[in-house]
This record gives structure tokens, C-alpha cells and sequence, in this order.
């Protein structure tokens, strides 16, 4: 089993990988930018996309996540993202019986 890792470990592996990929495609290569940001929740969180999420929501999602007003999202702004969005999850998901999700 060595050499294996645990699930955790490939969550947070997957969550520190996915906002490195997104944050060097543009400018500065440790924040992601108004549009990374757009990439990254349409690319990664696809079930947005059934959502009726109202004009705007993007800039007021950026507005929330930039903690310190500079127009972009560091990581430790991101990880707040990520923090408030398996809060909702797991509120959503609590009487659920405990197993992965399934990607469609």
C-alpha cells in the first residue's frame, strides 16, 4: 500500500492541483483572475450549468472572494470558496448514506 494515498489526501491533492492549473493561464501565476476563475468553476463544477444563476453572479462571487480588494483570488481566498462549498454540500448531503459521489 505504500506509495498509495488515502482519500483525503487526493481531495486536497485534486483542490491544490485544480487552482494551480487554472491561476497560470494568465497574469500573475499565483491568483486566479476575474476569467480563471470563470474557467475554473465552468470546467470543474459543470453542474452549475443546470443552475439558474442570475446575471451578474460571477462579479458578485469575485467581489465575495476577494477578501483584499485586489481583483484576483489567491489560494487563501480560494480555500474559503472550497470551505463554504463542502459546507453546503455536506449540508445538503447529511442524511445521505456515506459514499462517493458519482460523476455523470
Amino acid at each position: 500500500m505504500e506509495g498509495m494515498f488515502n482519500n483525503l489526501e487526493q481531495a486536497l491533492g485534486v483542490v491544490v492541483c485544480t487552482f494551480q492549473r487554472y491561476c497560470q493561464k494568465e497574469g500573475n501565476r499565483h491568483t486566479l483572475s476575474r476569467g480563471e476563475l470563470r474557467d475554473l468553476l465552468k470546467m470543474e463544477l459543470p453542474s452549475l450549468k443546470s443552475l439558474k444563476i442570475k446575471e451578474g453572479a460571477l462579479e458578485e462571487l469575485m467581489a465575495l472572494l476577494d477578501s483584499n480588494k485586489d481583483g484576483q483570488v489567491d489560494f487563501e481566498e480560494y480555500i474559503r470558496f472550497v470551505s463554504s462549498a463542502c459546507t453546503f454540500f455536506h449540508d445538503f448531503f447529511k442524511d445521505s448514506p456515506a459514499v462517493h459521489p458519482r460523476v455523470q
